[in-house]
């Protein structure tokens, strides 16, 4: 290998462990972890920023695993699809058994990571990648319930940044599990609304209805709802130490509202680009969200 291969070879490497692990959907992972623990915390120091640091990569770790795991199980639909056609081992860049390690790897530096901040954390954490891997990603090809499935694996972030800083699981991790659960099912039915005829290729069943309808547009409607609802909790005082303000209640209701008008125009249009809008509207409303309780807490 000459020298001017080497740069070229090590910034393909990269780009593939940012493909195999996803890292825009690790990020945004790492992100509701870090807002649920700031949530969980007292007051913010810097004896703090270890820990905070562990969570970060053992939880880039975790979420990477998952999606590296699932790249080799779904090489062969991956390939089938436009979208994922073009990924590590979809593609032949990467072997199996080099992403099988990878994952393996991420893994246990994830586990032993969250233990060191405590065992409630890495045990959540091994509850995602067990339900991800082993139970959503092979439901995919039979039933719409994997959305169901792969909601739980998908909210429990924003409650590990919780637990991670208390050490505790209860109503406030309970709330915040809920919120980012329901967030699942309007978004990635979204998600899978206007890639329906790419998921159609691999025989991924995404939409509850199986098809894009009024059934799955109302779905999403009444989801969005219950997802409002879950988020204003906090402001009702029976959530123990999670709480927001009033001024705070009205902006997560207008923003709620806001992921409500796009899931109006989602059951009247019934369109993909309706549903893309709505898919970015979502992604918008949980960061805004988790900004809002953070604001709300360290400000009043």
């Amino acid at each position: 290998m000459n020298a001017l291969s080497s740069p070229f070879s090590v910034k393909k490497s990269f780009l593939d462990f940012k493909e195999i692990t996803k890292a825009g959907l690790a990020i945004s992972v790492v992100f509701s972890s870090i807002a649920g623990y700031l949530l969980g915390i007292d007051e913010f120091s810097l004896e703090r920023i270890p820990q905070l640091l562990m969570l970060a990569v053992g939880g880039y770790c975790m979420v990477g695993a998952s999606n590296a795991y699932n790249q080799v199980i779904e090489k062969d639909l991956d390939a089938l699809m436009d979208r994922t056609k073009n990924r590590p081992v979809a593609s032949g860049r990467m072997s199996p058994n080099h992403a099988l390690f990878l994952a393996s790897l991420l893994t246990i530096v994830g586990l032993i990571l969250l233990y060191m901040i405590n065992p409630k954390s890495a045990m959540f954490g091994a509850i995602s990648i067990f339900l991800y891997t082993s139970v959503y990603t092979p439901l995919k090809t039979v039933t719409s319930l994997s959305v169901f499935v792969g909601a739980f694996p998908g909210a429990i972030p924003f409650m590990l940044g919780w637990v991670a800083a208390t050490g505790n699981f209860g109503i406030e991790a309970g709330t915040l599990f809920l919120i980012q659960f329901f967030w699942q099912f309007p978004h990635f039915w979204a998600i899978g609304w206007f890639l329906y005829e790419d998921y159609e290729k691999a025989g991924f069943f995404m939409l509850p209805s199986g098809k894009k309808d009024k059934s799955t547009a109302m779905q999403i409607l009444l989801y969005t709802i219950w997802l409002i609802i879950a988020s204003l909790l906090p402001m009702l005082g029976f959530t123990g130490q999670l709480f927001i303000t009033p001024v705070s209640a009205v902006l997560v209701l207008l923003l709620g509202l806001w992921m409500l008008f796009y899931s109006v125009k989602l059951y009247q249009l019934q369109t993909p680009k309706a549903a893309r809008t709505l898919m970015l509207v979502s992604v918008l409303y949980i960061t805004l969200l988790q900004i809002i309780y953070i604001t709300d807490k360290f400000l009043r």
